[in-house]
């Protein structure tokens, strides 16, 4: 049977070659998307031609009802939720703790860590079996910043991050018992435009340079390690932090 399966921020990067691969497997796919309307259609182009259904969904994951709505959406398009990847996150200019603003922060932590709790959150009432769900997977989407801090760039990001990890860890012990696997994925230096949005276009080529692989990550490269976490060959797993980083 088809699986569908609700990605966060699907309309780029990592939740858009994640998108594209799913659907090279047959799956269906939500692509949320929070503005850009143009570049979600891509994604449902992409998903449709590796063979799979798509929908294209907006909302923004810091709103309750937006969430809501989200998930609402999705089972109304396919009639189920087999999973949720948790990917929405925004990073803001490189700055010292000292020289950031509240608006800032608050932004910050409104949606990489509010977002992915609500969407986590709404995954669950959905999908345990406790709850009258048949049981799924729901792989967060953190970063290598977690352990690494981001010092004199983005340590409200790599903050933000740790939550997600610790998300991870509680939740998986939480929903295992009720059929649902918890993992996340943490990306190095990949190659998308999360790096522009923080002002530095060149930054995963020239920092993936210094890692042990010697160059930066692909969108597609993590999008595999997503892909094996929620299928079944990953049975076993939850609560892992799986490292996307080229060994840095």
């Amino acid at each position: 049977m088809t699986k569908a399966v609700l990605i966060t921020g699907g309309s780029r990067g990592i939740g858009r070659a994640t998108a594209r691969l799913l659907g090279a497997r047959g799956w269906s796919v939500g692509v949320n998307y929070a503005q850009n309307l143009a570049a979600a259609r891509e994604t449902v182009a992409d998903v449709e031609r590796a063979g799979g259904q798509a929908l294209a969904i907006a909302g923004d994951v810091a709103s309750e009802a937006d969430v809501i709505a989200m998930f609402d959406a999705l089972q109304q398009k396919f009639g189920r939720l087999d999973a949720l990847v948790n990917n929405a996150g925004i990073v803001a200019p490189s700055s010292q703790l000292a020289d950031m603003e509240l608006a800032r922060l608050k932004r910050m932590f409104d949606v990489n860590v509010l977002g992915a709790y609500l969407c986590a959150r709404e995954a669950a009432r959905r999908m345990s079996t406790a709850r009258g769900g048949a049981g799924g997977v729901i792989v967060n989407i953190s970063s290598a910043a977690a352990r690494l801090g981001s010092p004199n760039e983005y340590i409200d990001y790599a903050g933000s991050k740790g939550a997600v990890d610790t998300l991870t860890i509680g939740l998986a012990k939480e929903l295992g018992p009720q059929g649902v696997r918890v993992n996340a994925v943490r990306p190095g230096l990949i190659d998308t435009d999360i790096h522009a949005s923080g002002g530095k276009p060149e930054r995963a080529a020239q920092l993936g340079a210094t890692t042990p692989l010697g160059r930066p990550g692909s969108a597609d490269e993590v999008a595999e390690s997503i892909v094996w976490l929620l299928s079944d060959a990953a049975s076993y797993v939850t609560g892992a932090l799986l490292d996307v980083t080229g060994g840095r």
